[in-house]
């Protein structure tokens, strides 16, 4: 007797079990201390274990604030990429937003956080030999969390936290978990005492010579959702021991005739990465399909309250077969099935996020 298995890519790893434990995130306290406060130290993140990878063209490096807790996570391109950008929702917190980048610096502190990805580009031109020509640019995209709401300090990523995330750069690993710019990210904000404490989650696939590397913070205001549709992480209900989609609670408060409730403050960012070329056309639409695919592990998404970015990245390596016929007009099938694929990818790099 044969049977199906429960998703047809479930064998990308079967080992993506998430703690049931709680993580809650509890009440925050505004107007606390920051940095003028602490003089804070940079902290390398280590998380709770790296992910490995294979992609010579890059290297990570995550830093952090203690005293925040909150960080700044670094992609450092030493050649620079292609990168096409999609940013959606109400409250997108980003710079740069280039179409070519050297470092893609991901962070905590909200609009201050973007900070960080100053002192990323200052030691680029440092490293660079002060060489300002307009072609030696180093270009530094960037974006944030809000993520005050998880913590009680007003401490943020400023240019020294960043600068110590690129220096902390390393080739072939990731720290998984509260680490970097995932240090205080959070999911299922209806209610502050039922956030729960997520992090930051990366995974890498090869199929051939074709690699891919999803990275993500997700600080939505929406609960995570594992493949068979269970709540994994947010909106937990301490009374019940139960986490509970919020499409129930905006059911129950419009049946009653009130207003749904839910916190504002809220932002997933993540980054992907192919050494696959894609022609300009094909890395934007490998951006969106990705982004889009998010929403089957993150619900609600993409709402007037969150602020949600993804870089898609190509190193520029290797071609994809080549399959006559199989393109409609500029868009090849091959980028939507390398899209597909990848979707896939993120999906597992959330749930690492949330484990």
């Amino acid at each position: 007797m044969t049977t199906t298995p429960a998703h047809a890519l479930s064998d990308i790893d079967p080992a993506l079990a998430i703690d049931p434990a709680p993580r809650l995130a509890g009440a925050p306290v505004f107007g606390a201390s920051g940095n003028q406060d602490f003089d804070p130290t940079p902290v390398r993140s280590e998380g709770r274990a790296p992910l490995h990878l294979d992609l010579p063209a890059l290297q990570i490096g995550s830093a952090h604030y203690s005293e925040g807790p909150t960080g700044a996570t670094v992609i450092h391109l030493p050649a620079g990429a292609r990168t096409a950008v999609d940013a959606r929702g109400g409250a997108v917190g980003m710079s740069g937003g280039y179409d070519f980048n050297h470092a893609i610096c991901l962070a905590g502190g909200s609009v201050y956080g973007l900070e960080a990805g100053a002192g990323v580009g200052d030691l680029l031109l440092e490293r660079h030999k002060n060489m300002t020509g307009f072609a030696e640019l180093q270009l530094v995209s960037s974006a944030i969390i809000y993520d005050f709401s998880a913590r009680s300090t007003a401490v943020y990523p400023d240019k020294a936290l960043g600068r110590a995330a690129l220096e902390f750069a390393v080739e072939g690993e990731f720290p998984q978990g509260r680490a970097g710019a995932g240090m205080s990210a959070s999911s299922g904000k209806g209610d502050w005492e039922r956030t729960e404490i997520t992090g930051q989650g990366a995974a890498f696939r090869q199929f051939g010579d074709v690699k891919v590397l999803a990275v993500v913070v997700p600080n939505p205001v929406g609960v995570i959702l594992n493949r068979s549709g269970q709540v994994v992480r947010g909106n937990y209900d301490a009374a019940t021991g139960t986490r509970r989609h919020p499409v129930y609670d905006y059911q129950e408060a419009f049946a009653e005739k009130m207003p749904a409730v839910t916190e504002s403050g809220n932002t997933t960012i993540s980054a992907l990465i192919t050494n696959v070329r894609l022609s300009p056309v094909e890395l934007n639409q490998f951006a969106k399909q990705v982004h889009s695919s998010m929403h089957r592990g993150i619900q609600p998404f993409h709402t007037d309250m969150d602020g949600d970015t993804l870089f898609a990245v190509t190193t520029d390596e290797i071609d994809l077969p080549s399959t006559p016929g199989s393109s409609r007009g500029r868009l090849s099938v091959n980028a939507t099935a390398l899209g597909a694929i990848a979707s896939e990818v993120m999906w597992d790099a959330l749930l690492e996020a949330a484990k």
